[in-house]
């Protein structure tokens, strides 16, 4: 594959407080119509909590920014709750006459830097505003997975809902910090609510020093899924360019078991600017025959979004 940047789009601001510290994570695109996107992203409080809003573009020419929203579209949880430090953006699917957003709620801790679980909000005006579905979360630690779980996308493919998750499967000490490993599983619901989980792994660690693997974006090409998703490893990511986020690329014949093929992704840090330390944070999408990549860069979304474009498979 060779993807073709086409540069920087987005940049937040910190016009108000649920973005005052800037940040548009994890771009996640939501179709309006056949000319009009919405991205959805997660920016960050004044209080370095989470919020998720979105902007809308032109389909054919994303960098055309047609609409700015100015609030968060779901409101933290009550204190204590799964969420009550925030929301980030996940993944969003329309669910005939509603709009669907899994998420992943945060909280603080003190032994560890933070606790992930999955949550579900539904809107009912179009994806405007989204109410919480339940006051607790759809995925939290289990008896088979003791940590996390975070960074949900889903497929509905023949009366089934498949998900490709974050699970975080332990935390080290690493420079003073607790640090987190995570790789990517996979679960299947009748109802896109109800999940059966039986830990299994979809991509896992290529190696000893490989410790963060999220954000999976599933699509399927006649009979054969194809993932993009992010990784880094564990030393020294946040200021080392060698460690950093990378995109990875995975096929698959059946959704569940996959080859890891990132030596084929096709993208890459670019030589200078918003993107020449790290990408991550992959949304694929097909639009009139073209194949679009949103993705973050630098500082885990600080520097905003771009995209790409797919000029050739091989």
């Amino acid at each position: 594959m060779k993807w073709v940047k086409k540069g920087l789009i987005f940049t937040p601001d910190d016009r108000f407080e649920w973005n005052r510290k800037g940040y548009a994570s994890v771009p996640t695109v939501y179709k309006i119509t056949e000319d009009r996107l919405r991205i959805y992203y997660t920016a960050r409080d004044g209080d370095n909590r989470t919020n998720i809003s979105f902007i809308e573009v032109d389909a054919e020419v994303p960098e055309k920014i047609l609409y700015v929203h100015n609030d968060s579209v779901l409101k933290h949880g009550k204190m204590g709750m799964y969420d009550d430090c925030g929301a980030m953006v996940s993944h969003v699917i329309k669910v005939e006459n509603e709009v669907w957003m899994y998420y992943i709620g945060w909280n603080v801790r003190n032994t560890i830097s933070y606790h992930n679980s999955i949550g579900l909000a539904i809107s009912k005006d179009g994806g405007i505003t989204f109410e919480k579905f339940s006051e607790g979360p759809l995925f939290d630690r289990n008896y088979r997975e003791p940590y996390f779980s975070a960074a949900p996308f889903v497929l509905k493919e023949n009366g089934i809902w498949k998900m490709w998750y974050l699970s975080n499967t332990s935390w080290v000490e690493y420079n003073g910090k607790s640090e987190p490993f995570y790789h990517i599983k996979y679960a299947e619901s009748d109802n896109g609510i109800d999940w059966k989980r039986e830990g299994k792994v979809a991509i896992d660690y290529k190696d000893e020093n490989e410790c963060g693997i999220v954000r999976s974006c599933v699509m399927k090409d006649g009979e054969t899924y194809k993932m993009w998703y992010a990784h880094r490893n564990l030393q020294d990511y946040r200021e080392n360019k060698s460690n950093s986020y990378r995109i990875g690329y995975a096929e698959s014949s059946n959704g569940i078991d996959w080859i890891r093929m990132d030596e084929k992704v096709g993208i890459d840090v670019s030589e200078r600017g918003w993107d020449n330390e790290m990408i991550e944070y992959p949304f694929v999408y097909d639009h009139n025959g073209k194949r679009y990549m949103f993705y973050n860069g630098n500082t885990f979304g600080k520097s905003g979004f771009g995209y790409a474009i797919l000029e050739s498979t091989k």
